[in-house]
Parts: C-alpha cells; sequence; structure tokens
C-alpha cells in the first residue's frame, strides 16, 4: 500500500504526540484510500534507526482476529460450524469437555477451557521459547477439567487458541501459519504479517522497549502455538487493507461478516477474536470493529467504522496505555470522549 506525502499536521496529532512522548505511527485511511499517514519516534534507539509508516510492529490480540477470519474461511468452505464441538474436530481431545464446548466458543474466549499453559510457564520459564508442537501443547495445557459452562463468562485464556491452532491444522492438513498465508494472508495481499520465529529481527521490524529513558529492551518470546492468538507482527498498511478487505470488499460472505460483527460478550463488547465499540459520532451513535493488542511495549488498535469504511491504525513500541490509544482513537474518528 503506498503512503502519500504527511502533508499538514493534524494539531490533534501534534498534541498527542507531545503529550505522551508517543514513538510508533498513526495511519488513518477511507474506503481503503489513505488519508494521513505519519511516523514519529524511534523504531530501535541505540541504533538511531526512526520510526516510518512502513515499519513492523508486533500486534499481539490483532492476531486473534485474523486466525477468527481463516476460522470464518473454514466454515465458508464446509469443514465445520460455530456450532461444531471440538471433539468432533479433535476426535483425540477430551471426550466429555470436547463434547461440550463449541468452535464459537473458543473464537469468544467463553470456552472454559483451563489456561493451563501460563500456571505451567510460571514454573518453568522455558515453556515460552520451547516448541512441543500443536499436538503435545493441546495435551498438556488444554485438558483438564472446565473452570465454568461452556458460554457462561469470558476468559481470556491463550489455551483457547492453541485448540484454534489444532483444529485450522487438522482441517487444512498444514502448519497453522501455512494455513493462516493460504487462506487469509496471501488473499488480501498482506505480505508484511508474520509470525515465524524470525519476525521480531525482521528488517524494519521495531524493537519492543519497557522504557525509552534510558531504553531498556522489553522481550517476548514466544513459541510457534502462540501465533494464533498473539503471535503476529505487521505494519499499518496491512492493517488498513485487512480491515478494508474483510468489512467492505466482500472477502467474507455476509453470514460470515455477520458472525465477526455480533457481539457475544456484552460486558466485554467481544464478537469473534475481537470486539465492537460504540462511538458517538455528531451526536449519533456509531459501531466499529475494534481490534487491539498487547504485548511486552508492543500497543495497538486497528479501528474500523462500519457505516463509512473509515479506518485508523496505531501502533507503539513503548508500552503506553491501551486505554489511551483507544481515547486518542475515538478522537482520530470525532467520537465524543467515553464516559469516565
Amino acid at each position: 500500500m503506498a503512503f502519500p506525502a504527511a502533508g499538514e499536521d493534524d494539531p490533534r496529532v501534534d498534541s498527542f504526540v507531545r503529550a505522551n512522548n508517543f514513538h510508533g505511527v498513526v495511519v488513518t485511511a477511507r474506503g481503503g484510500r489513505i488519508t494521513y499517514a505519519r511516523a514519529f519516534g524511534m523504531a530501535d534507539i541505540a541504533a538511531g534507526r526512526p520510526a516510518t509508516v512502513d515499519t513492523i510492529y508486533g500486534i499481539a490480540s490483532i492476531s486473534k482476529w485474523l486466525t477468527s477470519v481463516t476460522a470464518l474461511k473454514l466454515v465458508e468452505q464446509g469443514r465445520m460450524t460455530l456450532e461444531t464441538p471440538i471433539s468432533a474436530l479433535l476426535p483425540e481431545f477430551r471426550a466429555d469437555t470436547g463434547a461440550r464446548v463449541k468452535l464459537v466458543h473458543l473464537l469468544s474466549n467463553t470456552s472454559g477451557i483451563p489456561n493451563g499453559f501460563i500456571a505451567a510457564a510460571k514454573l518453568d520459564s522455558s515453556l515460552v521459547t520451547t516448541d512441543l508442537g500443536t499436538a503435545e501443547s493441546v495435551r498438556r495445557f488444554c485438558q483438564g477439567d472446565l473452570v465454568f459452562e461452556p458460554g457462561s463468562r469470558f476468559d481470556y485464556a491463550m489455551t483457547n487458541w492453541f485448540l484454534l491452532v489444532a483444529i485450522v491444522e487438522r482441517l487444512t492438513g498444514k502448519a497453522f501459519q501455512d494455513a493462516m498465508r493460504a487462506i487469509t494472508l496471501d488473499p488480501l495481499g498482506l505480505r508484511h504479517t508474520r509470525a515465524d520465529a524470525a519476525a521480531p529481527a525482521a528488517p524494519g521490524t521495531a524493537l519492543s522497549y519497557r522504557t525509552t529513558e534510558p531504553p531498556v529492551i522489553w522481550p517476548d518470546p514466544r513459541t510457534p502455538v502462540m501465533a494464533a492468538g498473539g503471535g503476529y507482527f505487521s505494519n499499518a498498511g496491512d492493517l488498513v487493507r485487512a480491515a478494508h478487505g474483510v468489512f467492505d470488499l466482500g472477502f467474507l460472505r455476509p453470514e460470515s461478516l455477520a458472525a465477526l460483527r455480533m457481539i457475544r460478550v456484552p460486558e466485554q463488547d467481544y464478537s469473534l477474536g475481537g470486539r465492537v465499540r460504540m462511538l458517538t459520532i455528531a451526536g449519533k451513535p456509531v459501531q466499529a470493529a475494534w481490534e487491539t493488542g498487547r504485548t511486552a511495549g508492543f500497543r495497538s488498535v486497528l479501528g474500523h467504522r462500519y457505516d463509512d469504511g473509515s479506518t485508523v491504525v496505531i501502533l507503539n513500541n513503548t508500552g503506553l496505555s491501551q486505554k489511551l490509544l483507544d481515547d486518542f482513537a475515538d478522537q482520530m474518528f470525532g467520537a465524543a470522549p467515553r464516559p469516565a
């Protein structure tokens, strides 16, 4: 995606950057066409490498949204439905639990599957850098007793997304990242979006910082089975293209798009793999897809209005507050401040 010259400064952006020592990228678009694009601060402080509008950042949980799009494409192919129990997709999975948990529960973080990985990693930190493989990861970390009845509560458990890796691999016969590439990333033209082991150190990728003065790197090691839930890296151009393709250009069938827009956990505004945010613009309610990500020092917002196809992308590598970025994205949409 070609970016225009920055043009005139936007006083809203300039004020935000000054007030928050912002390092990162701010991009707006409408109908997939870039209307504003600027980068601020540094991608690599020690090397003196400034951020550019093409700089790649960790997008963390926006990975869940991309995974959900891939799952819906597999639904469209007739491989499964949102109501398919995981026991029908993974016959080796624990039968009593697998019969009660459906695909939709995984995608909406309402499965009740225990988060065995976090507990294990607290005892053995090497697990976050050890590739156990998908099957072994599911066996070790996902097969405990359910912690609540599926569909009754929200739990942002990483193990939901371990199971989605396993399901995508089983249905496609491909490694998860290869399946994502073939089903979603390449068809949408997301050539800068990747989650392989080399992604964090790839040319043009920002480093993650705990502090900038002095600069302290904030590592974020991840094993391959974590890709679906938070392992992808991308840049602003790819994220604009993804939102435009999915929400405006018919990449998904109408019934799939409706499923992606349906709020399933009202207290969290959560749909499938991401949120739906209600904005107040010119005194009227406006819904927007609201995909966010937070991991180590990376923070990201991908907002996309359903009514007019406007997009806001904000990417940061210095650990700013997610709420701060959400509120700034609201402002870029021209939305009224949300109640405290």
